[in-house]
């Protein structure tokens, strides 16, 4: 089993400075990503609902389905039966358990905000992102891929990629909340709307081809850092 080095403590003092420099390592191995991969923020919610716990190609097979049936369209989902949507988003997966999490998500939408994603915008980060997670089936990682995606508002996501990249690193403990770990991006990372997007899929590209559970280190771009962090240095 691999062990991930120790930092001398949880959140060492050039935190910021190590976040920064991972950000760069990134952007010049990977490249812009051009996320969020959706064509309007209506799609980009319900591709948030949907792809909790799948991967996205099979996300972009329900969309079409969805778009194919004219289901892009908040009407549309406020009236369509349970059932129907979800055989439209079948090849996403757990498709009647996000059915009812993508109802609940425009119940709430026509209920408090007229159908209309646009007024969300002019809410508080803090009062909307509360509002989103008292949604049935709306975690905070969905809740800041809206607020960060579709809505465009300063807040950072969080996933297990990102877990895995800061445990391994040692800037954060085993066991750390998802709080923790946003807040951690929030304090050391510049409040930027395209930076926090481009973060975030960067860190998304990094577990896909170097950071895995069983991880592939030697040629990882954050390589170096592992020595440091082994010596509890920054």
């Amino acid at each position: 089993m691999w062990d991930a080095p120790r930092m001398k403590s949880p959140v060492p003092p050039k935190t910021g400075h190590v976040l920064e420099l991972f950000y760069h390592r990134l952007f010049d191995a990977f490249g812009p990503q051009g996320w969020w991969p959706g064509r309007s923020p209506l799609e980009i919610v319900v591709g948030a609902i949907l792809t909790q716990n799948t991967n996205w190609k099979n996300v972009e097979k329900a969309i079409v389905r969805l778009d194919t049936a004219g289901g892009l369209d908040w009407g549309v989902l406020r009236d369509i039966p349970l059932a129907e949507l979800a055989e439209l988003i079948r090849p996403a997966g757990y498709y009647n358990v996000k059915a009812k999490r993508l109802k609940n998500f425009v119940a709430w939408l026509w209920e408090h905000y007229n159908g209309d994603l646009d007024r969300l915008r002019a809410s508080p980060l803090e009062a909307l992102r509360a509002e989103l997670l008292s949604i049935n089936g709306i975690g905070p990682e969905t809740a800041d891929s809206i607020l960060l995606y579709a809505l465009k508002f300063e807040t950072f996501v969080v996933d297990a990629y990102t877990r895995r990249m800061l445990e391994r690193h040692g800037l954060i403990g085993p066991g750390a909340k998802y709080e923790e770990m946003r807040s951690l991006f929030h304090a050391h990372v510049a409040a930027d709307v395209d930076r926090y997007n481009e973060y975030h899929a960067l860190i998304v590209a990094l577990g896909k081809s170097n950071c895995r559970p069983s991880p592939k280190c030697a040629g990882c771009p954050l390589e170096w850092h592992l020595a440091t962090a082994a010596n509890g240095a920054q």
